[in-house]
């Protein structure tokens, strides 16, 4: 019988949890902070920073310098449709994987995963180049196929996970009952690992909202995301950490919402199958 834990227990817990979390949240608090203040006030000491006056000027100048409008609808194109894609190409990888009888399926996981582990820049040449070749320099296509390329590993991995759970009796009945291949998978399989789809594709859309590298080397104006919007306040002449606060601030906030309306979703898919 497990012991019940004791109230000073409970305290201590969640204490540890809250300031854990904080100090997690803390970089994001301190750059939203910082993004209300001018230029002059925020490289000012905390205490004196905190006390100046609180103004919409490094908004005012961030919206009159940069096209806001343009960068937030590449980012919504490119991990949206990366994302989509990814799901497109991964749900039928996971499937084979989950229910087609293979012994080196674990191997083929792995490997996958493998390729997430080299460097990003140890192929930025030939991808580089091959995107040069090709026409797809600062294109939304290109980084959408980039985005799907990057984190279709993470992907299947994921689904595999989720379907692995479903009892394959079920898969079996319906093809008893004359579904087809596209019919087991489309009307079967994935209404039951809806949740685990579903927390994919929030993962997803996040990790490829916030890659930074890629998007920044094959990109310049047309087709770049907020990533690019946010580098664009640093410059050699130094760092305007208010005008780059503010748009750190509007880089982040549509992932920030979407993230808090989403995390009952997320947590539930995320913890799909855990339970028995």
């Amino acid at each position: 019988m497990a012991r019940k834990p004791t109230p000073a227990a409970k305290t201590t817990v969640t204490l540890l949890a809250w300031t854990i979390g904080f100090l997690i949240f803390f970089p994001i608090l301190w750059t939203v902070l910082m993004s209300f203040h001018s230029e002059g006030d925020a490289i000012k000491s905390p205490v004196e920073m905190l006390t100046s006056v609180w103004s919409f000027e490094s908004y005012a100048e961030v919206q009159t310098r940069s096209n806001y409008g343009l960068h937030f609808f590449n980012s919504v194109v490119i991990s949206v449709g990366s994302t989509l894609l990814a799901l497109a190409i991964a749900i039928p990888a996971a499937w084979a994987m989950a229910f087609v009888p293979g012994r080196r399926t674990k191997d083929v996981l792995m490997w996958m995963l493998s390729t997430k582990m080299m460097p990003a820049v140890g192929v930025l040449i030939p991808m580089y180049l091959g995107f040069k070749n090709m026409g797809l320099l600062d294109s939304r296509l290109g980084l959408v196929a980039v985005m799907t390329l990057i984190n279709l590993p993470i992907v299947v991995w994921m689904l595999y996970t989720y379907f692995k759970e479903i009892p394959g009796e079920i898969l079996e009945a319906a093809r008893m009952d004359g579904a087809s291949l596209r019919s087991e998978i489309v009307y079967v399989l994935t209404p039951m690992a809806l949740p685990g789809i579903a927390s994919t594709l929030l993962l997803n859309v996040i990790l490829a909202w916030n890659e930074a590298f890629w998007t920044l080397q094959l990109t310049t104006h047309d087709a770049a995301p907020l990533t690019q919007f946010i580098a664009s306040y640093s410059s050699p002449e130094g760092l305007f950490y208010a005008k780059l606060s503010a748009a750190s601030t509007m880089a982040i906030a549509p992932i920030l919402i979407l993230g808090w309306f989403s995390q009952k979703q997320l947590v539930r898919g995320l913890t799909f199958g855990a339970v028995k």
